[in-house]
């Protein structure tokens, strides 16, 4: 078994930035452990095709060669050695490597007032072609000729040295990234030649990208990453229905390739545009469910497969409207302003639990009435739902609602512990039975108290706990009401009185991470709204009514 060991250093007299670079390279693969070329090749894997991103030597070279090497090969090894070392944020680490081949770069800059350009770009070029594999000998030729082409023509400048080395450095890249959106954009229309056809006409009216065309036409290329290109230019959103996006596309493409249909051919039998076809296909766009209803048609679909089909579109379109809501939120909001866009003339006990809707007004339950007296705030850590609690406390006593407030951790809803209207505070780890019946005030239906609980799943075996139990069953005739909040797992496996509270079937859910969080206010939620970045503030109301309303939670 080969034993790890450090690997050899080049020598760098005349460049210290490269050589730091390198030799903080070296250091974080120490802190890595040491890991072999070809474990550094495999963290960093394979492309679409099968073929690894960056092979064995090209890894070896980053570190011994001394030249310097291309910045996407140098991010993607960074980052694999970033988390084997165990660094907390990974893209912190590459962004500090960014800078240092930064430094490097304008180094080079610098070398080559009194050096010929050239022959740095033809080593950085040859380099980059030579860990190309064996089936893209047509391109790789093709970038030797573009290659030999630029170092036959003469420096733009021998005046301004500096300025036309640093244009010239610039414009190489921005070649690359453009070189990786044609590879990639023929990979994706590969299987239809007539679309392959037409785009590759358009790339050879390109003075110098003739040849290329050429190879492409030829020879399927793998993805650009192949190339060591990682360009974010031509980046865009990801979608929030990917993952339903990708399988509807691979739904289409295995009906659509089966019976070797290309794009022309979509056109003629469907009355969809070609260019629509494509676009749906190359950007994870969502087709028009009309275009999906005639495929099924011209695909003569079974039953079962056209359900699905129309149930893949109808799932993706749930999680773009979802999205739509959401963006559609502000992003913030105070309570001031929040109290003042309630609908006029609202019941003693309706509280203000966010903000939202096509109308952008407040919304919240009416704790008098429903299928049981309570209502659940729940979510993880850090998703608001102390504030949405304090929140709803704050908008019942701003109506003359007199509140009694159970925080067994620290939470906001203690700061309003000397407001008038609060009648008892428990801070404790648990309620006795005794103290919450001395606390509770004298109730009826024209003087009700309603019980506001942060961390509930703290109290779920509490003394008082029977109590409380009693309050949710007669609470409108006595004239109570329960409004808890909680982490969303645990108060979703509760029983008890606690268990109970789901039989209101209403609530706020905030940045909820399973798909059946619904269950806690009595809806159906799904995929659609469940799993995203857990946002603090931003959460999903239903008031009884089988309506799921996207809202974000004054601060």
């Amino acid at each position: 078994m080969a034993v790890a060991q450090p690997w050899k250093r080049p020598e760098l007299p005349d460049e210290p930035a490269l050589k730091k670079m390198n030799d903080e390279l070296h250091d974080l693969r120490l802190q890595a452990a040491l890991p072999s070329a070809r474990i550094i090749r495999d963290r960093i894997g394979k492309d679409a095709q099968g073929y690894w991103i960056v092979n064995h030597q090209a890894v070896l070279d980053t570190f011994q060669k001394p030249d310097r090497p291309h910045r996407g090969r140098l991010e993607l090894i960074v980052a694999v050695l970033a988390e084997d070392a165990g660094r907390n944020d990974v893209d912190e680490e590459v962004d500090r490597f960014k800078g240092l081949w930064n430094q490097a770069v304008r180094e080079t800059v610098t070398h080559a007032s009194v050096q010929p350009p050239e022959e740095t770009t033809a080593a950085t070029i040859d380099d980059d072609v030579n860990g190309a594999a064996g089936p893209f000998e047509d391109l790789r030729k093709w970038a030797q000729d573009a290659n030999e082409h630029a170092a036959e023509e003469p420096p733009a400048s021998t005046e301004k040295p500096d300025t036309a080395d640093q244009s010239t450095a610039q414009f190489n890249y921005a070649e690359e990234a453009l070189k990786a959106l044609i590879i990639n954009t023929a990979q994706a229309l590969w299987d239809d030649k007539d679309a392959l056809k037409v785009f590759l006409g358009v790339v050879r009216r390109s003075e110098g990208f003739a040849k290329m065309a050429d190879a492409l036409e030829g020879s399927r290329p793998a993805n650009a990453t192949f190339y060591d290109v990682k360009s974010r230019e031509f980046e865009v959103d990801r979608s929030a229905a990917r993952l339903e996006l990708v399988t509807l596309h691979r739904f289409l493409d295995q009906h659509r390739l089966k019976r070797k249909w290309s794009f022309t051919d979509l056109e003629e039998q469907t009355g969809i545009s070609s260019d629509a076809w494509i676009r749906w296909y190359t950007h994870d766009e969502l087709p028009e469910r009309e275009a999906l209803v005639a495929f099924s048609h011209m695909a003569r679909l079974g039953l079962e497969d056209h359900v699905l089909l129309l149930g893949l579109w109808d799932a993706a379109h749930d999680a773009l409207e979802v999205q739509k809501r959401i963006e559609a939120l502000p992003s913030r909001i105070g309570f001031d302003e929040a109290w003042t866009m309630r609908a006029p003339g609202t019941p003693r006990l309706w509280a203000l639990a966010g903000v939202g809707g096509d109308d952008l007004a407040a919304y919240g339950p009416d704790l008098a009435s429903g299928t049981a007296p309570a209502f659940v705030v729940a979510g993880p850590a850090k998703s608001g739902r102390s504030t949405a609690l304090a929140n709803i406390a704050r908008s019942l006593l701003a109506a003359g609602t007199r509140l009694v407030l159970a925080a067994p951790k620290p939470s906001p809803l203690r700061e309003l512990a000397d407001r008038d209207g609060v009648v008892a505070c428990f801070f404790q780890d648990g309620i006795g039975h005794d103290e919450l019946e001395e606390a509770l005030p004298v109730t009826s239906t024209e003087e009700p108290v309603v019980i506001v609980m942060d961390d509930a799943e703290l109290l779920g075996e509490c003394d008082a706990g029977r109590r409380l139990q009693s309050r949710l069953e007669h609470g409108f005739d006595e004239g109570t009401a329960l409004v808890l909040g909680g982490d969303e797992d645990k108060l979703r496996l509760s029983f008890g009185w606690l268990g109970r509270v789901k039989k209101a079937h209403r609530g706020l859910l905030l940045s909820p991470q399973k798909r059946n969080a619904g269950d806690l206010i009595g809806i159906k939620t799904g995929d659609s709204i469940s799993g995203s970045p857990i946002t603090p503030g931003r959460g999903w109301l239903h008031l009884g009514d089988g309506r799921l309303l996207a809202v974000t939670v004054p601060q």
